[in-house]
């Protein structure tokens, strides 16, 4: 059974930092590649960021370039998203994704607000 469980979302101050995990579990972690999206209501799903399976590539959305940075510890099964200098348009579901299979996690809330 594969599971994706995100988790570190909640509320923050515009120009603040967050950091998401996201928990995999029923496949081998270190063999695909992982994504971020998020999604906010009555938009489409956008893309964040995705990582390589060792972490050694990434690939960010221009929205969050210079800002997100994606990590994996293959050894604990989990992937990262280090949130920096956050903006209120950065509120949103953060689902946590395998690129291979259409495999997403439940959300974490993230809000940016003062």
């Amino acid at each position: 059974q594969v599971q994706l469980v995100e988790s570190g979302g909640g509320l923050v101050q515009p120009g603040g930092s967050l950091t998401l995990s996201c928990a995999a579990s029923g496949f081998t972690f270190s063999f695909y590649f992982m994504s971020w999206y998020r999604q906010v209501p009555g938009k489409t799903r956008e893309f964040i960021a995705r990582i390589d399976m060792t972490g050694s590539t990434t690939d960010y959305a221009d929205s969050v370039k210079g800002r997100f940075t994606i990590s994996r510890d293959n050894a604990k099964n989990t992937l990262y998203l280090q949130m920096n200098n956050l903006k209120p348009e950065d509120t949103a579901v953060y689902h946590c994704s395998r690129s291979s299979g259409n495999y997403w996690g439940p959300g974490t809330q993230v809000t940016v607000s003062a």
